[in-house]
């Protein structure tokens, strides 16, 4: 019993410090905007915004990282604001399992941003933002397998006597985020923008044993991108590029997308996406080729990492499968001012 339980504190350690390294990240963290940034919060034409993300990454271990997320955001006081100016609040709620679920993450997150306008045509614009997010973990030491608990028919027995509960460890606790972002337009069609954002700006503190205590690094994120409208509208440059530190960790995503109009409808458009992004982790880490569809408010977007660094042999090339889906809901006859694409 005591070396079992000595057993699972170093096993939690090893898969602790693996997880804390660096928060969860998404290939296409530009459809992921409540994980980029609070300021992204309400930054979009319509009335509310409802995203969601999946990502399985190195599948070929044995779901050694599984994340999701679901957000919803939207304006608020448009009628009491001036009109070059939005004010949106938003929910988030993201769930990631570490090897194959022995660790779990759930988070909860209320953000707000606010956007005001620089100029009379309402082309340019600079927002700040706020995120408050409750956090709990689990390590679940059932789902490990020792080797008293094998039994005579090849399968697994918790030994008699030892209480369930003792190996399942939670915690929890608050943490806070903040960002600003620029966003701006030369003729009402083009786009760029930059933005910056720190999570866990108070440094939370983590532990699963009285006596070792974690502390959660703040992570620092500046992204950019930019739309380009060529031939007449109907086809789109889309770039984005985002550079994170995390607890010494670098990630850097690069890369575009080109958006083809397939319908000719610009108020209630059915767009192509294709495109790729490239990931730097302290070393060369992946290509990432993209794919999208949007029909009208809805849009779909897939991606694979294919892995390029020395983990390539153990994850035979399989960086991780990641699925996006973002719905707005837009009223008619409205005009929007410009906003993020990528």
């Amino acid at each position: 019993m005591l070396m079992r339980k000595l057993l699972l504190l170093v096993i939690s350690g090893a898969l602790f410090q693996t997880a804390v390294a660096q928060d969860p990240n998404f290939s296409q963290f530009f459809v992921s905007p409540l994980t980029l940034n609070p300021a992204l919060t309400g930054k979009f034409n319509g009335n509310f915004r409802v995203a969601g993300n999946y990502r399985d990454q190195w599948p070929a271990i044995s779901k050694a990282f599984v994340t999701s997320t679901i957000s919803v955001d939207m304006p608020i006081l448009r009628n009491k604001l001036d009109e070059l100016d939005t004010w949106g609040v938003g929910l988030l709620a993201m769930t990631d399992k570490t090897a194959n679920g022995v660790l779990s993450t759930n988070m909860i997150s209320l953000t707000t941003a606010y956007h005001k306008g620089l100029d009379e045509d309402g082309l340019h614009q600079i927002g700040v933002g706020f995120q408050g997010t409750y956090n709990t973990k689990r390590l679940d030491g059932t789902k490990l397998n020792f080797e008293d608990e094998l039994d005579q028919y090849g399968g697994w027995t918790i030994p008699s006597g030892e209480i369930v509960d003792n190996r399942q460890i939670n915690l929890s606790y608050f943490d806070v985020s903040l960002g600003a972002l620029y966003n701006g337009s030369t003729d009402g069609y083009n786009n760029f923008y930059l933005g910056a954002s720190v999570y866990h700006i108070n440094k939370p503190k983590e532990s699963f044993a009285n006596d070792a205590f974690y502390t959660l690094s703040p992570r620092v994120t500046a992204h950019a991108g930019a739309a380009l409208p060529i031939a007449d509208r109907t086809r789109t440059i889309y770039l984005s590029s985002l550079f994170s530190r995390q607890a010494g960790a670098n990630n850097i995503v690069a890369g575009g997308a080109v958006g083809f109009l397939l319908n000719n409808d610009e108020e209630n458009p059915t767009n192509f996406y294709a495109g790729a992004w490239t990931r730097f982790n302290n070393v060369n880490d992946a290509i990432i080729p993209y794919i999208g569809l949007e029909f009208g408010s809805l849009r779909f977007g897939a991606s694979y990492d294919v892995n390029i660094s020395s983990l390539k042999t153990a994850s035979q090339s399989r960086g991780g499968i990641e699925i996006s889906l973002i719905y707005i809901s837009r009223p008619g006859a409205y005009k929007g001012i410009p906003c993020p694409r990528f």
